[in-house]
C-alpha cells in the first residue's frame, strides 16, 4: 500500500468525525466531571452534607454509567454508531440542564431527586466516548488510529479544565451545569454532518449476531481479552476518584490547609490532556500499544508513591502531582482503543462503550475499599494499599493482553 503524504494524514487525523468525537467527548467530560468540580459547593446550597450525600450521588451516577454503558454498547452495535452520538448525547444535556434548576426543586428528598438526575446524566454520558473512539477507530487507516483517537481524547479531556473555569467564572454551580447542557443541544446539530462507520455499514444487514452483551461471558477468550481490558483502565480512576475528588480527605495528614478537589480534577485533567494526546505518539513511535500503556503505567505509580509518601506539604505540590497523575494516566484513549481492536465489528461498539464504563462503575467499589480500609489505617495507607491493588492488576493486564497495533479491524466475533 502506497505511504500517505503528511497533508492526506493531517487530513485524515483531522477528519470531520475527529473533531465531531473530540468536540462531543469535550462536552462529556465537562458533564461528566461537573459534579466532582461542584459536589461541596452545590451540596451546601442546597442544604446537604458534602461527604455522605456527595458519595451517594456520585455513586448514583456511576451506576447511571455502569448501566448506559451496556445499554448504548448493545444499541451501537444493532443500530450503528451514529445512532448513540445523537441519542446519549440528548439524554445527558437534558439531564444536565435539570441540574441547573435543583435549587427551585421541592426541598423533600432532594438528595435523591439530585441522585436521580446524575443517574440518568450518567446514562446519557456512559455512550459518548465509546461510540466515538469506535467511529473513529473504523474511519481511519489502521497506522493513523493510536494518533487520530488520541486527538479526541487529548482535546475532549480539556473539558475538564474548561468546567472548572466555568464554575469559577459563571457566578454560580447551577449556571455551570446549564451551561453544559446547552453546549450538549448545539454539538446535536453539528452531528448531523457525521457519516455512518463503512466498516459497520458492511455487516449491517447481514445475518451476524450483534450486540450481544453475554457473548463476553460465553467464552473463555473472549471474557478473559474483556476483564483485561478493564483492569488496564482501573488506575485512572482510581487516580481522579481517590486522589483528586476526594483531595479533601488528605489535606489533614499532609499538613494542607486546605485542598479544593475541583482544583484537584482540573489540574488531573490538565495532565491526562497532554498525556493523552502524547500516548497516541508513543504507541505509534513503540509500534505497540500494551508497551505505551506500561511505561505510562510506571511513571504514574511512582508519581503515586512520592505524593503520598514524599512530604507533599503544600497545595501547589498537591496540585503539581495531580499533573504528574494526569500525564501518566493518560492513556485512557489507548486503553479504549486496545478494547475496540480486541473485538469484532459485531461487537466492537458493545466493547468499547461498556469497558470505560465498567471501570468508571467500579469508582464506588474502590471508593468502599477506600473507607474499608480508613477503619484500620491513614488515609493515605489506605489509599496505598487501594492503589497495589489496582496497580497489581492493571500491570499484569497490560502485559498480558494481545497486542493489537495494525491490526485489521474487518472482521466479526
Amino acid at each position: 500500500m502506497q505511504e500517505l503524504s503528511l497533508s492526506s494524514k493531517a487530513r485524515l487525523i483531522f477528519s470531520i468525525p475527529v473533531i465531531i468525537a473530540a468536540l462531543g467527548y469535550f462536552v462529556d467530560i465537562y458533564d461528566l466531571l461537573l459534579f466532582g468540580i461542584v459536589r461541596i459547593p452545590s451540596l451546601k446550597a442546597l442544604g446537604l452534607n458534602p461527604d455522605v450525600d456527595g458519595t451517594f450521588i456520585l455513586n448514583a451516577q456511576m451506576i447511571g454509567l455502569l448501566l448506559g454503558g451496556i445499554f448504548w454498547g448493545i444499541f451501537g452495535d444493532k443500530k450503528g454508531r451514529l445512532s448513540v452520538l445523537f441519542g446519549s448525547i440528548l439524554v445527558y444535556s437534558l439531564a444536565n440542564i435539570a441540574c441547573g434548576f435543583l435549587p427551585h426543586f421541592p426541598k423533600e428528598h432532594l438528595v435523591y431527586q439530585y441522585a436521580a438526575l446524575r443517574f440518568i446524566a450518567g446514562i446519557g454520558l456512559a455512550g459518548e466516548l465509546g461510540a466515538g473512539i469506535t467511529l473513529v477507530s473504523e474511519s481511519l487507516p489502521k497506522n493513523l488510529r493510536a494518533i487520530g483517537t488520541s486527538v479526541v481524547a487529548g482535546f475532549g479531556l480539556m473539558g475538564a479544565v474548561v468546567a472548572q473555569l466555568t464554575v469559577e467564572l459563571a457566578g454560580g454551580w447551577n449556571i455551570s451545569y446549564i451551561i453544559g447542557g446547552v453546549l450538549g443541544i448545539l454539538l446535536l446539530f453539528l452531528r448531523i454532518s457525521v457519516s455512518e462507520s463503512g466498516i459497520y455499514k458492511n455487516i449491517e444487514n447481514k445475518s451476524v449476531s450483534k450486540g450481544n452483551f453475554l457473548s463476553f461471558f460465553t467464552n473463555k477468550d473472549r471474557l478473559i481479552r474483556y476483564l483485561k481490558c478493564i483492569a488496564v483502565g482501573l488506575p485512572t480512576w482510581y487516580c481522579i476518584g481517590i486522589l483528586a475528588v476526594l483531595a479533601n480527605q488528605f489535606a489533614p495528614e499532609l499538613g494542607i490547609t486546605d485542598l479544593n478537589p475541583g482544583k484537584a480534577i482540573m489540574w488531573a485533567y490538565v495532565g491526562i490532556s497532554v498525556g493523552d494526546l502524547a500516548s497516541g505518539f508513543i504507541s505509534h513511535l513503540l509500534k505497540s500499544r500494551k508497551m505505551a500503556i506500561f511505561y505510562m503505567l510506571v511513571f504514574t505509580i511512582i508519581g503515586v508513591v512520592i505524593m503520598l509518601f514524599g512530604n507533599t506539604n503544600t497545595e501547589t505540590k498537591y496540585y503539581l502531582f495531580c499533573v504528574w497523575l494526569g500525564l501518566g494516566t493518560g492513556y485512557w484513549a489507548m486503553f479504549v482503543t486496545l478494547a475496540a481492536e480486541q473485538f469484532g465489528t459485531n461487537i466492537r461498539n458493545t466493547a468499547t462503550t461498556t469497558v470505560p464504563n465498567m471501570v468508571r462503575g467500579l469508582v464506588p467499589v474502590i471508593i468502599l475499599g477506600f473507607d474499608f480500609f480508613k477503619n484500620d489505617f491513614s488515609v493515605i495507607l489506605s489509599a496505598a494499599i487501594v492503589g497495589i491493588i489496582v496497580f497489581g492488576l492493571a500491570f499484569y493486564s497490560a502485559l498480558t493482553v494481545s497486542e493489537t497495533h495494525d491490526k485489521d479491524l474487518e472482521f466479526t466475533e
